[in-house]
């Protein structure tokens, strides 16, 4: 999950993969039964208050979908909660394109450790896994859910709300804030200060590669850019702003795409270590000097941007304190106050800006 170093002791973490391949659930059994959830449950539990038709109906029902009770549903008659669900709303492989999530899921694996709780990894990119993912949620074994990368209005949000499930998001549920606390690096003020460092560095012509502009992360870097320029009388001139995917091949060709619009740019931020490292090679390929020609300035600090060349200036996101302020909030015994956590990120000055290693 990440890269050991030399003397790092491994870890043995409680981390479960759960329903990255879709499987029937307990509504999908009370549907072909022709009950309710609760009966379901009650009967999976070994209640007695079943009655004899309904239970044969749900025999059939569990015969006919193919539904296997879990370790965590059987639990369900203890009241007792031994899990905490990592929902990760993208597609389960780019757990490992990420350098994010990786980083994330052992922080938070870590601080859940530490209360005796374990880690369970879904993924909800499709219909049925977010499906699964509310039934299993709604678990009485499961604390709660700790919600990553969900884009802006994303109707699952209302679902965990509506199903009554616990829920802190990494990163700012828009459309959500009402509903859902979250936890997050301060963006906006990441992107001011990624866009300051460049203008007195003297670069005049700055652009910025953001990531997807329906994640709120995006929007908050982006805004953070854009008052950055307003505070140095600069225009915001719309060709030296190119909307990408968090990728390597997305920052790559962001990059190029800015070269195309505006040659004249001199200072470039890129919303995310790995579409800086695109763009980095696209100026190298396009003949450009980084920082002589071109100054550029990533976000997140994970490990790649100190072994790029040349080593990348960025933001630091602190990803263990907004992991351990994601699991206070989810333990909060005030669970119907909403809080929304901001957490400074730091700026790291490497060679992509000040021209040495």
């Amino acid at each position: 999950m990440h890269n050991q170093t030399a003397g790092e002791q491994p870890r043995s973490t409680p981390i479960r993969v759960v329903g990255t391949v879709a499987r029937p659930t307990i509504r999908e059994v009370a549907q072909v039964a022709g009950v309710s959830r609760g009966t379901v449950s009650r009967y999976l539990n070994g209640q007695k208050w079943v009655g004899a038709d309904s239970a044969t109906a749900i025999r059939q029902a569990i015969s006919t979908t193919g539904y296997r009770p879990n370790r965590e549903a059987r639990a369900l008659a203890s009241g007792r909660a031994t899990t905490v669900v990592f929902l990760l709303t993208d597609p389960y492989e780019t757990l490992f394109g990420s350098r994010v999530y990786p980083i994330l899921l052992r922080e938070l694996s870590d601080a859940l450790l530490e209360r005796g709780m374990s880690l369970v990894l879904m993924t909800a990119s499709t219909a049925d896994e977010r499906a699964a993912a509310i039934d299993f949620a709604g678990a009485g074994s499961v604390h709660g859910v700790l919600l990553v990368n969900s884009r802006v209005g994303d109707p699952l949000i209302g679902h965990l709300v509506g199903a009554g499930v616990r829920t802190v998001a990494c990163g700012r549920p828009m459309a959500w804030e009402t509903q859902v606390s979250s936890v997050s690096a301060d963006d906006r003020a990441g992107g001011r200060d990624a866009t300051a460092h460049l203008v007195s560095l003297g670069r005049t012509r700055i652009a910025i590669i953001t990531g997807p502009l329906d994640f709120g992360g995006s929007v908050e870097r982006l805004e953070g850019h854009l008052e950055s320029l307003d505070a140095a009388g600069m225009s915001r001139d719309a060709t030296r702003v190119a909307e990408s995917d968090w990728t390597y091949e997305g920052g790559y060709r962001a990059m190029r795409s800015l070269l195309a619009a505006d040659p004249g740019i001199d200072g470039v931020f890129a919303s995310n270590d790995t579409m800086a490292s695109g763009a980095l090679d696209a100026l190298r390929d396009a003949g450009r000097s980084v920082p002589h020609d071109i100054a550029v300035v990533g976000f997140d600090d994970t490990g790649l941007a100190a072994t790029l060349e040349p080593p990348l200036t960025t933001l630091r996101q602190p990803f263990a304190a907004i992991s351990r302020e994601m699991v206070g909030l989810l333990f909060d015994e005030e669970t119907d106050r909403i809080h929304h956590t901001t957490i400074p990120a730091q700026l790291v000055v490497r060679g992509s800006t000040r021209g040495e290693s």
